[in-house]
């Protein structure tokens, strides 16, 4: 089955306007994917004609979007294929999940001198929460080193474990380079040391099918924005044995059982790790979208958009001083690169001026920056509502970039 393009464009209504007077091409799509049509209106639809809060509501309001948001969590149990319902956790995005794990499961299992694992190519959200809890509990953070084509050294991540080690926490996808790393590999190793891994799955989940339990990974992370969601969702998978095993990471209402001054008791999975009133409107949205692109069919969207970065990496490497940074063997549709002698701040707002929508900048990954040597890159991440004319079109920008800059 091939994609019908053009329809699928006019799904997305931000598509059919022009930028500076000419046609938007939007190659942003791994800081945000553009939202369909049906995502719009499901959300008008809630504000609209069903809006209430969920769960306490004994009236018809309530409880139907109560069912509502029950019935959105099992779209995304299916969608990844989690055991049960109940190992969904909604969250405000990827961040906020590995945050969760971060403190709750670091809480529970991480004490001084232990060791935690990560990869040179994680973005700060995968960062910089581990190295907090490293200062909380006095732990060590450990680092995977990466090749010159952007690639994870399994060789040196083996070394790395010990006795000490506590948990891995990596990315499937990298948001700065698009190298797809070996999870499953990763997942393996540190299972025979019984060492359970958090996977970040913000750039992977968009672009194929995700099945959680063929990876065997204990957590996986992602937001619905990059799923051509709303803003301000997202997921945190975990294992039951896991989750019933670590504290809340946030307190309040939803996520007790019974509360006195003398002692609070928690609710059960997932409500213990959903403090307040969670974001139900955009819940179910995100919903419509993994529904919306499951009707297209993921192994469809993986094929045309590798057909996509094929055809930018012939185009792009043909262009004298442009240097692609990430040249993995498997990567998603992501291209990072840099123009000699011109800076990418410079060449992304000429690029800019001619309708063209590229990421500038270290992305949120500064380490990975730190390991080639440079200050950002420019970057152009594809959809599948992308074309290969829209590729020309960046092709000729840069090159109009070379010339205004000599």
């Amino acid at each position: 089955m091939s994609l019908d393009i053009k329809k699928i464009r006019t799904d997305f209504p931000i598509l059919n306007q022009e930028i500076y007077g000419k046609p938007l091409v939007y190659f942003d799509n791994g800081a945000t994917t553009q939202k369909p049509q049906v995502v719009i209106d499901e959300e008008v639809k809630i504000y609209s004609h069903e809006n209430s809060n969920i769960h306490r509501g004994v009236h018809f309001l309530s409880e139907q979007l109560t069912q509502r948001f029950e019935d959105a969590r099992k779209v995304v149990q299916k969608f990844i294929n989690a055991k049960y319902d109940h190992e969904i956790i909604f969250t405000s995005g990827t961040t906020q999940s590995i945050n969760t794990v971060a403190y709750s499961f670091g809480e529970r299992f991480v004490n001084e001198e232990d060791e935690i694992i990560i990869s040179t190519l994680e973005h700060h959200s995968n960062i910089v929460p581990w190295q907090l809890l490293c200062e909380r509990k006095k732990a060590i953070l450990k680092v995977i080193p990466i090749n010159d084509a952007g690639e994870l050294l399994i060789d040196e991540f083996e070394k790395l474990i010990s006795p000490k080690t506590r948990i891995v926490a990596i990315n499937q996808v990298s948001n700065a380079l698009g190298t797809v790393n070996d999870v499953k590999g990763i997942i393996n190793i540190s299972h025979k040391h019984n060492i359970p891994v958090l996977i970040d799955g913000a750039q992977s989940i968009q672009h194929g099918k995700t099945d959680v339990q063929d990876m065997d990974c204990d957590f996986f992370a992602f937001s619905g924005h990059k799923l051509y969601g709303p803003t301000g969702i997202g997921v945190l998978y975990g294992k039951e044995k896991w989750l019933n095993k670590m504290p809340p990471f946030l307190s309040g209402g939803e996520m007790i059982k019974k509360v006195s001054f003398e002692k609070t008791t928690f609710n059960e999975l997932p409500f213990k790790f959903e403090a307040g009133t969670p974001n139900f409107t955009s819940a179910i949205a995100m919903s419509k979208a993994i529904e919306y692109i499951q009707a297209i069919g993921l192994n469809e969207i993986a094929d045309y958009e590798k057909e996509l970065l094929n055809y930018a990496t012939e185009k792009l490497q043909s262009i004298k001083g442009l240097k692609i940074i990430g040249t993995s063997k498997n990567k998603v549709s992501l291209i990072s690169f840099i123009l000699e002698n011109i800076h990418h701040y410079d060449a992304g707002m000429v690029i800019d001026k001619m309708g063209i929508a590229v990421r500038t900048g270290h992305h949120c990954a500064e380490p990975v920056m730190q390991r080639f040597n440079i200050e950002g890159t420019l970057r152009a991440s594809f959809s599948f509502y992308n074309t290969k004319e829209e590729i020309d079109k960046l092709y000729n920008a840069i090159l109009t970039v070379k010339q205004m800059f000599g």
